[in-house]
């Protein structure tokens, strides 16, 4: 293949379109927060909405100018309305909740029959080959592992930055979400990839739900922003001990995760 040296873009247009405001105002931050704030976790549902299909467009719109590795843009968004293929996965993820539930992995796994009752379904996938996009060796050696052990977290971080633009623009229409995460297991893929024609190379990362919910929503706890800032050096404060972080997860998660304890989602 020849070298192609012709800009990807004209400069003048592309610097045309970049409109910030003037540092220190208030007004597009506010309406900012207003959006994320309101971006809320449920997980059921009205199903007998319909999601107008220039919704799609403008939540993957938002998706698509998010930032990337090697601005390699390295994600695909595959919009699920078929019922049938819906019940399809929605019984995958509840399978793998009742065996969760059998291996004792004392987790507070969700109800994922409320997959099958979003009306807005989008499955987010990614071709891992992009890593090659990032810096890496490519020669077997120690230090090629790490470096593509680096480029694999920078895809993903490019995927996640993606699909919150496309939550935050869902909550920006109205809309209450969902961010499936649980599947990266093999079967998972084996499961999905022939319903929606995936090819073997890419791989499924999330699941983007959103809809109208099927009852009130609420707002979960959020940590004290003293408690995640950090000035000029770590705060030893913030930092938990093992003991600590096995006591937050046998006595806490399940709090702070749902309602309490008897409420799961």
């Amino acid at each position: 293949m020849s070298e192609n040296t012709s800009p990807a873009v004209d400069l003048s247009q592309a610097e045309a379109e970049v409109d910030l405001a003037e540092i220190g105002s208030r007004e597009r931050y506010d309406a900012l927060m207003q959006v994320i704030r309101n971006r809320v976790t449920v997980r059921k549902f009205d199903a007998d909405f319909t999601v107008p299909e220039e919704h799609y467009d403008l939540i993957l719109e938002a998706a698509r100018h998010a930032p990337s590795g090697a601005n390699a843009q390295p994600w695909h968004y595959v919009i699920v309305r078929d019922q049938a293929v819906k019940d399809q996965i929605a019984e995958y993820f509840v399978t793998e909740q009742r065996f969760r539930a059998k291996a004792k992995m004392k987790f507070p796994t969700p109800d994922y029959r409320g997959l099958a009752t979003a009306p807005g379904f989008v499955v987010v996938c990614s071709d891992m080959r992009w890593v090659s996009a990032f810096p890496v060796l490519n020669d077997g050696s120690d230090l090629d592992r790490m470096y593509k052990e680096n480029a694999e977290r920078i895809l993903l971080q490019s995927v996640a930055a993606s699909t919150m633009s496309a939550h935050l623009a869902a909550a920006a229409l109205g809309y209450n979400v969902w961010w499936v995460t649980a599947i990266g297991q093999e079967n998972a893929q084996n499961a999905m990839k022939p319903l929606l024609g995936i090819p073997e190379q890419l791989s499924v990362l999330d699941i983007f739900l959103f809809g109208p919910p099927a009852q009130k929503p609420y707002k979960r706890w959020r940590k004290d922003l003293d408690d995640i800032t950090n000035r000029d050096r770590f705060d030893p404060g913030h930092h938990m001990s093992d003991e600590d972080l096995d006591d937050w997860i046998r006595n806490r998660r399940h709090r702070v995760m749902y309602k309490d304890a008897s409420k799961i989602d």
